[in-house]
């Protein structure tokens, strides 16, 4: 795929400095961009490559304005912020080569109660059981798994080996990479008299709603009744457990290794770090901020900030986390008060 400085100036609404007409085929970060090739520029701290790059393109800030002193002669698009123009490239890049695929693969396995729709890719060896609906131009890799009666809105993506179990709801635009899993069942079991585990039989669903992207080997519990649900605009990181009747609000972004354990309900446009922990049944207000690995084991008021494990308010732990550190110090002044007395 080529591009012109012209057509990404276009597509960018920036302005062109040098040749209109130069063409670049591939993308590239700043330090190894070949002539080819079109990259950005943003951070002060690359001062350096910008002027030793050998990239044909460069989208810069429109507020910089460089010295001239390039050891090749790119071609600069001036925009108002070059790091989201760039990430609006790989968007159109990605389009791009996701638009190629199309069509069924010869080793797909569909039932002949599932509805495809138009323009939809099935890959080699995916499978889309009975009653599954699948909207337009959705695209489901290799070895993807589809269960009975699910359901797909138009022009989400499952990449290699997602399994989507019996009856989820997926919506529109959904991205989810390579081994994620939607729909297992729940950890739920009940000791008897004996001190044996019963397992709890869970027949609730899993609801996803559009605009969601789920992240490698991130598994999403069905529900016991009813629905786990992860709303509009939620981006879940690798690795994350979310357990049976979990409630993630709009916008909320959790990074790798967390764990949500049951019913615990999470508000939009919240903010939670790596390798946080949550106990079940706990309420999570809007807009709340967790930094990493920090464990939450009661509710949370909006716009909070939390941190430690148990976690409490950000201020405090900071303050407490400085205490902390002073220990060793505070005990030998204490062991020296005692042999002091002591003499």
């Amino acid at each position: 795929m080529e591009f012109t400085a012209e057509q990404l100036a276009e597509l960018l609404q920036g302005t062109v400095e040098g040749n209109k007409d130069a063409a670049v085929s591939s993308l590239a970060g700043i330090d190894n961009a070949g002539k080819n090739a079109l990259t950005f520029f943003y951070n002060l701290d690359y001062i350096h490559e910008l002027y030793t790059t050998d990239a044909g393109i460069i989208i810069i800030n429109d507020s910089f304005t460089p010295d001239k002193s390039f050891s090749n002669n790119p071609t600069l698009i001036k925009v108002a912020d070059a790091r989201m123009a760039f990430g609006q490239v790989l968007k159109v890049y990605k389009e791009y080569k996701t638009a190629q695929k199309n069509g069924i693969h010869p080793t797909a396995v569909i039932s002949e109660t599932a509805q495809i729709g138009e323009n939809v890719y099935l890959g080699p060896y995916c499978f889309v059981g009975e009653n599954a609906q699948i909207g337009n131009d959705v695209k489901i890799y290799g070895h993807a798994f589809i269960g009975e009666d699910v359901k797909i809105g138009d022009r989400s993506i499952f990449s290699s080996g997602v399994r989507i179990n019996d009856e989820c709801i997926i919506g529109e635009d959904c991205i989810f990479q390579s081994g994620a899993v939607i729909g297992s069942d729940g950890f739920g079991f009940q000791p008897d008299s004996t001190n044996r585990y019963e397992k709890i039989i869970h027949v609730g669903n899993v609801i996803i709603e559009n605009h969601v992207e789920i992240g490698a080997n991130t598994t999403i519990d069905r529900a016991t009744f009813g629905s786990t649900r992860i709303k509009q605009g939620v981006k879940l990181d690798n690795l994350i457990q979310v357990g049976h009747n979990v409630e993630i609000g709009e916008n909320t972004v959790i990074a790798a290794q967390s764990g949500i354990a049951g019913s615990v309900k999470i508000g939009r446009d919240c903010m939670i770090g790596g390798q946080v922990g949550f106990a079940g049944h706990q309420k999570i207000g809007d807009g709340v901020k967790i930094a990493a690995q920090s464990g939450i084991q009661g509710d949370v008021e909006k716009e909070t900030i939390l941190q430690g494990s148990p976690a409490f308010e950000i201020g405090e732990y900071k303050r407490s986390y400085v205490m902390f550190r002073k220990l060793p110090d505070m005990k030998n002044q204490l062991d020296k008060l005692k042999k002091s007395f002591n003499n």
